[in-house]
């Protein structure tokens, strides 16, 4: 079984910067999506801070030696780091952003993440979100207050409860599960989900290869005029290797190893 993989990033019809950054990692069969938080200081900055860490970090490593505490350890070292930069260099003013981070080894995925950034699975045609927001709405869905059809459009859509920069200490949630043949993986910023329904996404992903899904999830974003910007990677747990490439598709590597 192999793994292959597309992402791409887009600042929207509405932003002048993105402020979204991804990684990808396939020789340690890691993504990452990171969101800067809008409307703050330096969102561009802090994202490309928690991408950059993860990296520089991790490829200290050889592949076997990657475990879930030292990805966890990463993001909470991305923390300290953004918070030291916003007091040297943004006098102290808030800067922050989401990270979802997947990694898959030993015939299991692994997500991590922080904020509202998604992963997704989408198995046998049905699409899971296996990460849960940390967000306001979300928070008042879980205590009845708002039903979970009415989150997306709420007026408090946007507010997240937890980032990485934000406080001192950073809580990272974590969720694993069994990898199986032709498993697809979406990490997305919320500048995706708020334009592409998780109904559309299920239906786009369930045909044709994972290039031909993302360029149309992309699409399907910028013609309703993304008022955000719009990030994805795409992970595909491949049988064979039918799944074609080009400049695009980043990697196809051995799956076990």
């Amino acid at each position: 079984m192999y793994l292959s993989s597309h992402a791409q990033t887009h600042r929207g019809t509405v932003r002048v910067l993105n402020e979204d950054a991804l990684l990808e990692l396939p020789k340690l069969n890691l993504w990452v999506v990171a969101d800067g938080m809008g409307g703050h200081a330096a969102g561009d900055v802090a994202s490309q801070l928690v991408v950059d860490t993860i990296e520089n970090h991790l490829l200290k490593f050889k592949f076997d030696e990657i475990t879930k505490e030292k990805i966890i350890s990463v993001i909470k070292l991305a923390n300290t780091r953004l918070q030291n930069m916003i007091d040297s260099h943004f006098c102290g003013k808030v800067a922050g952003s989401t990270v979802v981070v997947l990694w898959i080894y030993n015939n299991q995925f692994h997500y991590f993440w922080v904020g509202d950034s998604r992963g997704y699975l989408q198995r046998a045609n049905n699409l899971t979100q296996i990460t849960k927001d940390h967000s306001q709405v979300n928070d008042m869905v879980d205590e009845g207050i708002l039903d979970s059809s009415e989150a997306e459009t709420h007026p408090l859509a946007n507010v997240i409860t937890r980032a990485v920069g934000v406080d001192e200490e950073v809580e990272v949630d974590y969720i694993s599960g069994a990898l199986l043949p032709g498993d697809i993986f979406l990490l997305c910023s919320d500048g995706l989900n708020k334009e592409v329904s998780n109904e559309e996404i299920e239906s786009t992903a369930t045909n044709g290869r994972i290039i031909d899904v993302g360029l149309a999830l992309m699409h399907a974003a910028l013609v309703r005029d993304a008022r955000d910007n719009v990030t994805y990677i795409l992970v595909k747990a491949n049988i064979d290797h039918t799944e074609s490439h080009s400049q695009l598709c980043d990697a196809t590597i051995p799956l076990f190893r």
